[in-house]
């Protein structure tokens, strides 16, 4: 079956990659790096999001102790990066093919530019016939505070689909997909092979699973779902257990639990502004403004707003919530946050007498607006 996946992204987790221990399994890896290279051999272009750099950097080091300080997992990364990367060479090399590590921080794609060069890089690298394999900067992105890291591959390989316009995003992790109970702790657990539309059920429902090694459990991989299928990217989350687990999914056969795209393929801007990576704040907007702005595709008005958060300028990238606090949609203020302070709730024809000037009737043009 032709599935028509032609650009994929696949995240392979510390669980898959050191199989259940606590160093890397070449074994295990040698298996995936030759599904992945009989793809590339079709003309189906694969970008690896990798785990592992902080496990192969404790067993170099002989450390069995576990620790979650950012200190201690920047030096394990900086040991064990070239070790991840030279396993991945030498087992690419095998297969005649060119591999290319990518470190990425947020704060590489916060901006416009950057997004784009990013972007720019992997897809030349693609050109080339080359095989990217991208992991977080976790050397250099220390600050957790104030959001510079990606905190987990799950998210930042989402980032790279959504940067990359991908077909499919495959998750690999040491669970078979998301159930309805945790399969570890309850034999009635029963796997969930598709999901619509991620609800607040079912991130609840994610909340219940978590991993044991690596920075990402269920939970993260939803919200990496959630972003990615928002951007036109369809998503499995499988076991990296299972025999020609990635092949399989590329020709069709259901495994795990997949996630159809709820979003149209989208142009970059919108992408870059869907990615979340620049919002500076949050608007929190009534149900009848949810509707025009789902049902409708209308632009968001004062009069829709109930309150704001945070503090952002005009032209800045805000997130809009609802009551709830499900996010609706996010885009480009033509107003301050100081500014909507003033006017929420308010009618379109009162905000020259409110501000004293204007820019537009519209808090959020819709053209400059991505609903989820």
């Amino acid at each position: 079956m032709d599935t028509g996946y032609r650009r994929i992204v696949a995240k392979l987790g510390t669980n898959v990659l050191t199989a259940g221990t606590n160093q890397l399994d070449l074994g295990v890896m040698a298996s995936l790096v030759g599904q992945i290279a009989r793809l590339h051999h079709r003309g189906i272009e694969v970008i690896i999001v990798s785990s592992g750099a902080i496990a192969a950097g404790k067993h170099k080091l002989g450390i069995t102790k576990e620790r979650k300080d950012i200190p201690f997992r920047q030096v394990m990364a900086s040991v064990g990066q070239s070790r991840l990367m030279q396993a991945y060479e030498q087992l690419f090399a095998w297969h005649g093919i060119t591999v290319a590590q990518a470190l990425l921080t947020k704060a590489d794609l916060s901006d416009r530019a950057g997004y784009l060069n990013a972007r720019n890089t992997l897809l030349a690298l693609l050109e080339l016939g080359v095989i990217p394999i991208v992991n977080e900067n976790d050397v250099v992105a220390i600050d957790e505070i104030k959001g510079a890291r990606f905190g987990d591959n799950d998210n930042l390989s989402a980032m790279v689909a959504n940067l990359v316009d991908a077909d499919i995003l495959i998750l690999l992790t040491d669970i078979g997909g998301l159930f309805t109970a945790d399969p570890n702790r309850d034999k009635g657990a029963k796997l969930i092979p598709r999901v619509d539309r991620i609800d607040g059920e079912i991130e609840r429902l994610a909340r219940r699973t978590a991993g044991v090694r690596g920075t990402g459990g269920m939970e993260t991989k939803i919200q990496a779902a959630k972003l990615a299928t928002a951007s036109g990217v369809a998503v499995v989350i499988a076991s990296g257990r299972e025999p020609d687990v990635i092949t399989a999914l590329v020709s069709g056969e259901a495994i795990g639990t997949f996630f159809p795209p709820t979003g149209t393929k989208m142009e970059s801007r919108k992408r870059w502004m869907l990615s979340g990576l620049s919002s500076r704040g949050k608007l929190v907007i009534d149900d009848g403004a949810v509707v025009a702005l789902r049902e409708h595709g209308k632009s968001l008005l004062p009069a829709g707003i109930a309150e704001v958060y945070g503090e952002f300028e005009r032209g800045d990238i805000v997130n809009v919530v609802d009551a709830r606090g499900e996010k609706i949609a996010c885009g480009i203020s033509n107003y301050s946050s100081d500014d909507i302070a003033i006017i929420k709730g308010a009618r379109s024809d009162q905000i020259q007498r409110l501000l004293g000037y204007e820019y537009g009737a519209e808090v959020m043009h819709r053209n400059n607006l991505v609903v989820l």
